[in-house]
């Protein structure tokens, strides 16, 4: 705590003067009142850059400012004026700058020129391009030498469609599969959840359909935090009268009213849009029964209906066209008790049905879902369970209904796309062949838990990270980053340090490269990038601001020399030419995934972009079955592997704050949470501090209440009381990590279960 801190509920809605109040901070925090606003002009817009953060859809007529608060944060962010050059290391060792806090360290500015770790002095020291690309060229030849699956190859969501093929290509010609992602961190259990039910691994939902729709339920995703944007589409729909039902544990202001920023009216008046009509603050892990309840609520209104005589209540037609295994889901409804619902969920059977009459009620209705849903063992089954709610009222391939996963970083749904995946059988790898001339492996590659197991097991020698802060994005960090000091070789492609960074290998490498908002000037001439957005349509990025330093690669550069000093020879692979002009990397996209890519270069100059084929869409069901499936049904515990063992356990859940974007912190703020200052707080429901015996301020340290060798804590957060359901608590990510056993993770796609932790409370012991 500091002499800044201090605590002051937040009453007003989001966005309005508050946002742009704190875009004018950041801004000016990051000198770059200038070029700030110019290059926010351009934002989201045809001809501009895509936005750095989240990645919610680009309308084909862009508001004029089509940017949000944490886009522009982002933006500033990358665009400082602040700079750490090489001096900046000579001065400061890596063990000093391990007591820094995430903040600080990313806050200094951007890195300017490629740096070695030196054992000797302890620090980072400025090397050539040359002498990075053939230093880290040697460790790779060796390390393959050995064995090629010891070397992970790592994406954090940010890289461009043309980067990441361009990295997938790289790891497949070196020999492995190992290609984890942020995916594995958040939405993979979407990616495995819904081709089994729908038939494709992505939503479903354009933006368009918002304007059709006459229903939204929003589970797990605290809009004006994770994609603030998407609230001109909410404010629209609630103009129309559209109700917005919205299962959250923490009460959110996003959720809960929105001044729009770009509205006169509503910046001179009081005037404001309440954005959920229903807020069910179901209990962290709850959402299994919440969704069991609206189900079992709409198949016995149903059955009454049909008693009756009355019109039906669920789309039967729908249901028996379209559909397979509606039966024996029902079946599990009808015989699941409303007092485990009730007891399970923390919602009462009457604001259950109340929502799903809403839902009875619609037409077309869009199931809108983020990473409250997917982080818990059961989390695929969450993800299928909402596919099974909008499967009853056909609410799959209807104009204004779908469901509509929010992604994470900008590209990495892209990503995937292009073959960042360490499942072989998602890759193109018989076209890979076809164009490349070699055999590419067929062994499944590791996931990101896999790769933290591979860690402490000593079986993975070395880390390449395009983007990102993999240790600190983890879970079990106590465990994992004493083991990672042991890997042979660590490669950091970034624009600012960040604890990964510091967290070394024997051997390690930190490659500076453009940021996406910076123009990229190749031999070809300035080049255009590309991304693929959370509702599955491609858009065009330009950077638009001069490069922080010209000592910068860009990140295709950087790909193409580590792979140049590292691969043997291949003529069909034109690295120089790629890297020359990324419109051939593109063509070659076009060929590997031509059912996608087919005329990429020509489609991608449509102003709102162009999306790629969701047979779902049509209702073409790409399932085994030829048919969408109902799944995941049975269970209303959605972390069995820890329950609560104890009337002290609480269930805790990691968030991040306002002023956050992944593991990037912004500042020590939480405006909407009314925390000033610091991150080492534990929001708890007043009822359980009084059960407790703890109180306001009091520090306590929080352990996760498990059964296995590794004890956990989290020393020194602050009791604060929130509104939040009893049972239940939250704390920040990435603090919290520690708390998370590598083993808690989804079965099926092994995301780590950050919403729902079981832990007790231990009065402060000095760490």
């Amino acid at each position: 705590m500091t002499d800044k801190t201090h605590f002051d509920p937040y009453t007003h809605a989001a966005g309005g003067w508050g946002s742009l109040k704190a875009v004018g901070t950041y801004l000016l925090r990051e000198r770059i009142p200038i070029a700030g606003p110019l290059a926010l002009w351009k934002q989201n817009k045809p001809g501009g850059f895509a936005c750095v953060s989240c990645a919610w859809a680009k309308p084909e007529h862009p508001h004029p400012a089509e940017f949000c608060e944490n886009g522009a944060k982002a933006t500033a962010w990358e665009l400082t004026a602040k700079r750490l050059p090489a001096a900046f290391f000579k001065e400061h060792a890596v063990t000093e700058l391990l007591g820094w806090a995430d903040h600080d360290l990313e806050a200094g500015g951007r890195l300017t020129v490629p740096m070695k770790w030196d054992a000797q002095s302890d620090r980072y020291l400025e090397v050539s391009w040359a002498q990075a690309f053939e230093g880290i060229g040697a460790e790779l030849k060796a390390l393959h030498a050995q064995d090629p699956s010891s070397v992970v190859f790592y994406a954090s969501g940010r890289a461009s469609l043309e980067t990441s093929y361009m990295y997938q290509l790289l790891a497949r010609l070196y020999g492995n599969n190992n290609l984890p992602d942020s995916s594995n961190m958040c939405h993979e259990s979407t990616s495995v959840a819904l081709p089994e039910t729908i038939g494709v691994p992505v939503g479903t939902v354009h933006l368009d359909d918002f304007e059709q729709c006459d229903a939204i339920f929003i589970f797990g995703q605290n809009t004006g935090v994770s994609s603030p944007r998407m609230l001109h589409q909410l404010q629209d729909a609630r103009r129309r009268g559209v109700p917005i039902v919205t299962f959250n544990p923490l009460r959110e202001r996003g959720l809960v009213e929105f001044v729009n920023p770009q509205s006169p009216p509503e910046m001179l008046t009081p005037a404001h849009t309440e954005v959920s009509t229903q807020y069910l603050q179901v209990k962290n892990g709850g959402d299994l029964a919440a969704l069991s309840g609206l189900c079992k609520a709409l198949i016995e209104a149903d059955d009454l209906a049909k008693t009756e005589g009355r019109a039906r209540v669920l789309d039967a037609a729908f249901i028996a066209e379209h559909t397979q295994g509606f039966e024996a889901f029902a079946a599990s409804m009808r015989q699941t008790g409303w007092a485990q619902i009730e007891a399970e969920s923390g919602l009462s059977r009457e604001a259950l049905e109340t929502a799903a009459t809403t839902f009875a009620n619609a037409r077309a209705v869009i199931g809108i879902y983020g990473m409250g849903l997917t982080q818990h063992r059961k989390g695929v089954e969450n993800v299928q369970m909402v596919s099974n709610l909008l499967l009853l009222g056909g609410h799959i391939g209807r104009p204004g209904a779908g469901i509509c996963p929010v992604r994470g970083h900008s590209n990495v749904q892209g990503q995937r796309t292009v073959g960042i995946t360490e499942k072989p059988e998602l890759a193109p790898l018989d076209k890979l062949a076809e164009l490349y001339g070699f055999e590419p492996p067929r062994e499944k590659g590791l996931t990101t838990v896999e790769t933290c197991e591979g860690v402490l097991a000593g079986r993975v020698r070395a880390f390449v990270g395009l983007g990102g802060n993999f240790v600190r994005a983890v879970p079990d960090t106590d465990r994992i980053e004493p083991a990672w000091r042991q890997l042979r070789l660590t490669v950091h492609v970034a624009t600012k340090l960040n604890r990964s960074h510091l967290v070394h290998g024997e051997v390690s490498y930190l490659l500076p490269c453009l940021g996406r908002i910076e123009i990229d000037r190749q031999a070809g001439g300035e080049q255009t990038v590309t991304m693929e957005d959370s509702t599955g349509v491609m858009h065009a990025s330009r950077g638009v601001a001069q490069p922080a330093a010209d000592t910068l690669l860009s990140e295709p550069a950087i790909v193409a020399g580590i792979a140049k000093a590292t691969l043997a020879d291949n003529p069909r692979v034109p690295w120089d030419g790629w890297v020359s002009d990324y419109a051939l990397v593109r063509d070659h996209i076009a060929q590997a995934l031509p059912e996608i890519f087919h005329d990429f270069n020509k489609r991608l100059a449509a102003p709102g972009g162009f999306p790629r084929p969701l047979a779902a869409r049509e209702r073409v069901w790409k399932t085994p079955t030829g048919k969408a499936n109902f799944k995941g049904f049975g269970n209303l515990h959605a972390d069995p592997d820890m329950p609560e063992d104890g009337a002290d356990v609480l269930r805790l859940m990691t968030l991040r704050s306002d002023d956050q974007f992944n593991t990037t912190i912004y500042s020590l703020d939480d405006r909407f949470r009314g925390i000033y200052g610091t991150r080492r707080v534990l929001l708890m429901n007043r009822d359980d501090m009084a059960r407790l015996g703890v109180h306001e301020g009091e520090m306590v340290d929080v352990a996760t209440a498990t059964v296995d060798d590794h004890p956990r804590t989290v020393h020194g957060l602050r009791v604060t009381p929130f509104d939040i359901p009893s049972g239940c608590a939250a704390g920040y990510y990435p603090e919290c990590n520690p708390l998370i056993p590598l083993s808690h993770h989804a079965e099926k796609s092994q995301v780590p279960a950050a919403k729902a932790i079981p832990v007790r409370l231990r009065a402060r012991v000095q760490a």
